[in-house]
């Protein structure tokens, strides 16, 4: 089952084409890695995907909804995490948890017993009042995930979700994404750390607006002949005429 597909999506800023008529599927359950250099476009991308930003042209579906006609419909469907911001330092733990809950439209009984299982299965228990600001990163970053799924939603974007968190907290937040798309969920991800484009289904790879590979990382490494997703990322960013 198709859950996001694009046709020839655009954006133009003037004369500066940001996205350049790429073309992509995402299958449910995938874990699919949007990966570029700074400037390649991704960002630009993920926000046509999620509604806040118009195409200039081409076409675009996320959970069988039209990103240029539907973007509510959308926003309800997804969940949505970055490295910058995913939750309120002034809130607590289960005020943050249950803020979202409401926007996502759930109902108080359904957001207070699914609350005590998120922080039992977080260990989070003793942190339930706790200012979200006291947290440390990799705790943050553990939270606003579940929190991001909280409402089960068909896909869940995450925008650089591991951005300076330590290497172990990096394969515990990733054993929640596999735990997630085993469910069913399906995981749009942007990162930086190459070691991590390891762990996708596929992965596309942006240069200069253009999606110049999509392939599983054992592909993509067969086809440009090196021993890591790091090596195939460095052969196409070599390529790239513009910076951030």
């Amino acid at each position: 089952m198709i859950v996001i597909k694009t046709e020839h999506l655009t954006k133009r800023f003037g004369n500066f084409t940001a996205v350049d008529a790429i073309s992509f599927e995402v299958e449910k359950g995938e874990i699919f890695g949007f990966l570029g250099a700074n400037g390649a476009g991704k960002t630009t991308a993920m926000k046509m995907l999620i509604g806040i930003s118009k195409p200039t042209s081409g076409k675009g579906w996320v959970a069988g909804y039209d990103i240029r006609t539907e973007t509510e419909q959308i926003k309800k469907s997804i969940g949505y995490m970055s490295q910058k911001f995913s939750l309120y330092d002034d809130l607590k733990v289960w005020e943050n948890i249950r803020l979202y809950a409401g926007i996502y439209g759930m109902k108080e009984k359904e957001i207070a017993e699914k609350t005590e299982i998120v922080l039992q299965k977080l260990g989070f228990e003793n942190e339930r009042n706790t200012l979200v600001k006291s947290l440390p990163l990799g705790w943050k970053q553990r939270l606003a995930f579940s929190v991001a799924i909280f409402h089960e939603p068909q896909i869940v974007f995450l925008d650089e979700p591991t951005g300076g968190v330590d290497p172990a907290m990096r394969r515990t937040f990733w054993e929640m994404i596999y735990e997630a798309s085993a469910r069913g969920i399906t995981i749009f991800v942007t990162t930086h750390y190459m070691d991590e484009a390891e762990y996708c289904n596929r992965v596309s790879i942006m240069v200069d607006g253009r999606i110049d590979a999509l392939d599983s990382p054992k592909n993509l490494k067969q086809q440009f002949q090196v021993n890591s997703m790091d090596e195939v990322f460095r052969k196409l960013a070599r390529e790239a005429k513009r910076g951030e």
